[in-house]
């Protein structure tokens, strides 16, 4: 099913008209499909049906816990990569046998909750990361499971900000040195060889570069298959799949499948997945109201009270996201930049845009924004965090309370000397 569509003239969440839970939560608004998370995660699990996997889902894209819950309870492992994100998966009831924990920056603090949960495998990115997961493991006379992730050089031919297995990439290790690494693991007696990893970039909306990927890969499995025979279990190929947000043509999960399956089916090996965007991305909205249509000599501004600072996505990657009102309209088109409140002329959800004639107080609904929306939204000009719905047919529940400016101060004190 569709996540958001007309019915009489209203944008639906499922069987839920967007208007009314802005009535009863208020705007801005991030509004989720429960229906389409699940889908979404039953394709791509379909499509791998018959070869061992696991599909981890990626909580840096929507790390609400209505949400980690609901993917969990589909059986859904997770790809972490702090401390906090760890601690967000246990709280809404998932395995953290099922997750691997990576990042660069991994802190020792951040490694011994993880080793004391028995996380399935730590993604290392670096031979010094290796040491420090090496020295806390013996410390608490433990084996940590560790798997490397090998940067193999590849271009994903998407936004540079989330190309991440490239050279010049800060994550991984190059391919050229990974088995000598691989090698230097198997001094500590306090590290399991478990896996070989990957992660090329996101939003990648092409089947090529993981193919590449996966080839320049495979033969170094089979060397760090005969370097550990008894503890190698997985091949993970990362994430990345792309969506569409505009004109974009992403790959089904079946035509994914169809691609990769004929290059990892028979390693023998469980497949991890750790997609993200492509589970959560069209499943999401951020509903606006309109405050001002403010005309000038050059231009025409439609300014909402949502912001850079709710959803920063057109901003720093240039995004497209489409914009549509939630109650449909007859009015006539016209060109204008959509625009938020905060202080920055970089702030802005669209330039130039073409949209039905829109007047203060109407609702607007900013679409495709389940991924990298709350979860990089701040509070940039002390302006509170919007509020999260999840919808299931016809119900709705309040994910997370709208922050009052009462909670962005109430932590805050005032030096003593001061006083």
């Amino acid at each position: 099913m569709k996540a958001f569509r007309y019915l009489a003239g209203e944008l639906y969440c499922e069987q839920v008209p967007l208007r009314r839970l802005v009535e009863r939560y208020g705007a801005p608004l991030y509004v989720y499909s429960h229906a389409h998370f699940i889908g979404q995660l039953r394709q791509l699990d379909a499509a791998f049906r018959g070869l061992d996997h696991l599909i981890c889902f990626a909580v840096k894209s929507n790390s609400n816990l209505s949400v980690i819950h609901t993917l969990a309870r589909a059986g859904a492992g997770f790809d972490t990569v702090s401390g906090g994100e760890l601690r967000r998966v246990v709280e809404a009831g998932g395995d953290p046998h099922r997750c691997v924990f990576a990042g660069v920056g991994k802190t020792s603090p951040e490694i011994e909750y993880a080793l004391r949960l028995g996380i399935n495998c730590f993604n290392v990115e670096s031979e010094p990361e290796m040491e420090v997961i090496a020295a806390i493991a013996r410390r608490l006379r433990r084996r940590a499971p560790i798997a490397l992730r090998v940067n193999p050089g590849v271009d994903p031919h998407t936004h540079y900000y989330v190309s991440t297995g490239k050279h010049e990439s800060k994550f991984g290790i190059p391919i050229a040195r990974a088995l000598e690494v691989y090698q230097e693991a198997r001094r500590f007696p306090s590290l399991e060889i478990r896996g070989v990893q990957m992660h090329i970039g996101s939003q990648i909306t092409s089947t090529t570069p993981f193919v590449q990927a996966i080839k320049k890969i495979l033969p170094l499995v089979e060397k760090v298959r005969a370097l550990a025979p008894d503890t190698l279990q997985f091949f993970d190929i990362g994430g990345g799949l792309g969506i569409r947000y505009h004109n974009e043509r992403p790959p089904t999960a079946a035509e994914f499948a169809a691609i990769v399956r004929p290059l990892v089916g028979n390693l023998g090996l469980k497949i991890l997945l750790e997609p993200g965007r492509f589970i959560v991305g069209n499943g999401g909205t951020l509903v606006t109201r309109v405050l001002y249509v403010k005309r000038t000599a050059v231009k025409r501004f439609v300014i909402t009270d949502a912001a850079m600072n709710d959803l920063i996505r057109p901003v720093w990657y240039g995004s497209y996201h489409e914009i549509v009102p939630v109650v449909a309209s007859r009015r006539k088109s016209m060109t204008a930049d959509i625009v938020g409140g905060v202080c920055e002329s970089g702030d802005f959800f669209a330039q130039g845009r073409r949209i039905p004639e829109v007047r203060a107080g109407e609702l607007l609904a900013i679409m495709s924004a389940g991924a990298y929306g709350m979860t990089m939204a701040s509070n940039y000009n002390s302006r509170p965090r919007p509020a999260e719905v999840l919808v299931s047919g016809r119900r709705a529940a309040l994910a997370r309370p709208r922050e009052k400016i009462e909670d962005l101060i109430d932590s805050e004190k005032i030096a003593a000397w001061l006083r």
